[in-house]
């Protein structure tokens, strides 16, 4: 299972400009003029199902950065923090275990980090200062990180390391 303690490595290529995947450039708002990437979530056909049982779909699923923001959504699932709460963000290599990821958002045991897993190829490990809510709606429990499977893991940490200096 991915977990907040992230391994970083530099040889996972990035996604050759032009192909799918990659993140989307837009305006927050009608009537702002903050920009917004939006990072989709790389669905693996085996992991549809069971995230799809969920209600978890690539129209539910998606990371945003804003200028001041990190915004997850993965289905009935959120994860909104400043992005000065956001202390690094690493890529984080798979293969992660299917039974361990697919489906719901998935708690590590070991560190209480989180997973918003759609594949199990890899993603980003995005560390917070301060832990984040995001499974327990009371808020008792809160993560000190989270792995995101988005389509376009390197340009993820890359906006992220220089929208909040990760």
């Amino acid at each position: 299972m991915p977990s907040a303690a992230c391994v970083s490595r530099s040889d996972v290529p990035p996604r050759p400009a032009g192909a799918p995947g990659r993140a989307s450039v837009g305006p927050a708002r009608p009537g702002t003029l903050v920009e917004v990437t939006r990072f989709d979530f790389e669905f693996a056909p085996a992991y549809r199902l069971p995230a799809l049982a969920l209600g978890i779909t690539p129209r539910t699923a998606w990371v945003e950065v804003d200028e001041t923001e990190l915004r997850v959504r993965y289905g009935p699932w959120r994860l909104r923090t400043p992005l000065d709460n956001v202390s690094s963000a690493q890529l984080s290599p798979g293969p992660f275990r299917w039974y361990r990821t697919a489906g719901p958002p998935h708690l590590s045991l070991a560190d209480k980090g989180v997973s918003f897993a759609t594949n199990g190829a890899g993603g980003v490990c995005v560390l917070f200062h301060e832990p984040v809510r995001t499974l327990d709606p009371t808020g008792r429990l809160r993560h000190p990180g989270a792995t995101l499977t988005v389509q376009d893991p390197a340009r993820l940490q890359q906006v992220l390391e220089e929208r909040a200096g990760a």
